[in-house]
């Protein structure tokens, strides 16, 4: 998929419905991921994968991002101040487009995903104390639903959906899919 194709798709005036997401008990901690697009002759969407030592979430797939901090403005502050230590980007050469609705997760977040357009960068800087890689996935794979999984999970009584998008030796999946597919939802 192009630029031009990408932002046709995603700039309309229909309501999209998300995916299924967790319901929690109470507000969740407001969190934010920006989900980057690489602008290549195909565009590719860039994933980290966690540090094995951290305490949650460790050697899990993610987009950069995190819990809003009190000194953040707002949310996309939140996942641009991320994006920053987490992989080094430049966040100034980030073209936000938008943002997908938020999602709740059953470690009881509440993350509003922005979508970014960037040019490939010269050199990334993971943080190794978050940061164990990074790669890209062409994005027109990641769109073709053909290539998502749904486990349905019994939480509460209840099913609840768990998304898995598997990519060469990388496999997506929890919250981090379940954005790729509300981005695929959207780009229908």
């Amino acid at each position: 998929m192009r630029k031009s194709e990408f932002l046709n798709r995603f700039h309309h005036a229909r309501q999209v419905e998300g995916e299924a997401d967790f319901p929690l008990r109470k507000p969740g901690c407001p969190a934010a991921v920006l989900m980057p697009i690489i602008e290549r002759e195909e565009l590719t969407l860039l994933f980290t994968r966690r540090a094995s030592h951290l305490k949650h979430h460790a050697g899990q797939v993610s987009f950069p991002g995190g819990r809003q901090e009190p000194n953040d403005t707002d949310l996309l502050d939140t996942a641009l101040r991320e994006t920053r230590e987490e992989i080094g980007i430049d966040t100034s050469n980030i073209d936000i487009v938008g943002q997908l609705p938020r999602y709740r997760t059953v470690s009881g977040y509440e993350v509003t995903p922005f979508i970014g357009l960037l040019r490939p960068p010269k050199v990334l800087v993971p943080d190794h104390n978050e940061v164990a890689s990074v790669f890209e996935v062409p994005l027109s794979y990641l769109m073709n639903k053909q290539n998502h999984m749904i486990h349905l999970a019994e939480r509460r009584g209840l099913p609840h959906p768990i998304y898995f998008i598997h990519w060469q030796n990388q496999h997506i999946w929890g919250a981090t899919a379940a954005f790729v597919r509300n981005l695929a939802n959207h780009l229908e």
